[in-house]
């Protein structure tokens, strides 16, 4: 077992920033409101964006470069197009993830502070594990926080088909005439499995992991994308059918209260095997959603410090950007949250539709990339579903704004 988690680093960071809003809120929504159907939609869009995730961390241990350097050489115009897509996504992303946890961390020890409070704290807390114990500790925390939550998820996913009476059904109510179940639609696949920026953050922990073990294998560094990818993949449809099983049909829909929403998500478990559970369960949920905001925290400091670096490479005296980058975005974070702090879903759908806009802007540039280097990437599939893939999201794209914004 040791072994196997030594050959695990990157593809566990990625879980990490991935299993969170993603799996416990959306995922958990999309089967509460529309059924098992939607465990299709949830591995079709894996499916989708699987060449555009895999992209990061073989191209840096192919190159020894990440996307960010790869970015750079192609010219001003992709550091832009890199520079709009992050910034424009950043704050919204942080907030949203760190909202989620505060709203756990309040439901779990019933405190009755503003969730925006709470969040400070949070992000506190995570800026100093950052500054402390920097890649090591992100690491090695990780691998843990995932066997965890992994363990817990599958464990309440086996009782609750025990203790099904009736027969599964894969009936659901969506409608893609109806604009709120296509905008739902969006806002989960934007998401799902994880905002696209995440691979420019896998190429940065590829190579972070390469520095630190003295050598990364392309072997290795795919055999770690395939474990984490597929394993999120796996727990996401997890969390549509625990929707499903558990909470479909209840009197109550999901709550826009953060506290109480996270009361509902811990419930659902604790429905399920039992008031025994609470503590495992709190444990599982706190922990998977701290680690996304530790990872997401870590992330936009270390890509932009990347692309800030590479623009002045001949600085006679060098400053670290990684702190006041931090700073600037803890400092972003709550800024959004106080003032967009009144209705969790709202500010979860509107990060997740950002990124899912901007998504067919990064996938472009990260398949440009793949398609210029001589070394083998992708195989002759992979490049097919890349181009598939594209062609979906700026459709979907174009087709979501034609009916946000009507012309006429």
């Amino acid at each position: 077992m040791n072994t196997f988690l030594s050959r695990l680093g990157p593809g566990l960071l990625y879980a990490g920033a991935a299993v969170g809003v993603s799996h416990l809120v959306q995922s958990t929504r999309a089967g509460a409101s529309y059924g098992l159907i939607m465990i299709l939609v949830v591995i079709l869009a894996n499916v989708i964006k699987y060449p555009f995730f895999k992209a990061g961390p073989l191209y840096a241990a192919a190159r020894g470069k990440s996307l960010v350097e790869a970015f750079h050489e192609s010219g001003i115009w992709a550091m832009a197009l890199f520079y709009l897509v992050t910034i424009s996504t950043m704050f919204a992303v942080q907030a949203a993830v760190t909202l989620i946890t505060a709203s756990v961390f309040a439901s779990i020890f019933g405190i009755e502070l503003p969730l925006w409070q709470i969040s400070a704290f949070i992000l506190l807390v995570c800026g100093l594990i950052l500054l402390v114990g920097k890649y090591h500790l992100l690491d090695r925390t990780m691998k843990m926080v995932i066997i965890l939550l992994t363990i817990t998820t599958l464990v309440t996913l086996l009782a609750a088909l025990l203790s099904q009476s009736q027969e599964l059904s894969f009936h659901s109510d969506f409608d893609f005439s109806k604009d709120v179940d296509l905008f739902f639609l969006i806002a989960l696949v934007g998401w799902m499995p994880a905002p696209l920026d995440i691979s420019l953050w896998h190429s940065e922990w590829t190579l972070a992991k390469k520095q630190e073990s003295k050598g990364l294998t392309l072997k290795t560094a795919s055999f770690d994308f395939e474990v984490g990818y597929w394993g999120t993949t796996f727990l996401a449809a997890a969390f549509v059918a625990l929707g499903a099983l558990i909470l479909k049909g209840g009197e109550e829909g999901l709550s826009s209260s953060g506290a109480v929403f996270a009361g509902q998500i811990i419930g659902m478990y604790t429905e399920t095997l039992g008031n025994w559970a609470f503590g495992f369960v709190a444990l599982a949920a706190l922990t998977c959603m701290f680690s996304t905001t530790l990872t997401v925290l870590d992330a936009y400091p270390r890509v932009l410090k990347k692309a800030f670096d590479l623009h002045y490479p001949n600085t006679k005296v060098k400053v670290d950007l990684y702190i006041p980058l931090l700073l600037i975005t803890i400092l972003g974070a709550l800024f959004v949250l106080i003032f967009q702090l009144e209705n969790m879903k709202q500010l979860v759908d509107f990060a997740t539709t950002i990124s899912f806009l901007t998504a067919p802007v990064l996938a472009s540039l990260i398949y440009r990339m793949v398609k210029r280097d001589q070394k083998l990437i992708f195989n002759r599939f992979e490049h097919w579903l890349a181009k598939a893939g594209l062609l979906f999201l700026y459709a979907f794209s174009f087709y979501y704004l034609w009916i946000k914004y009507p012309i006429g």
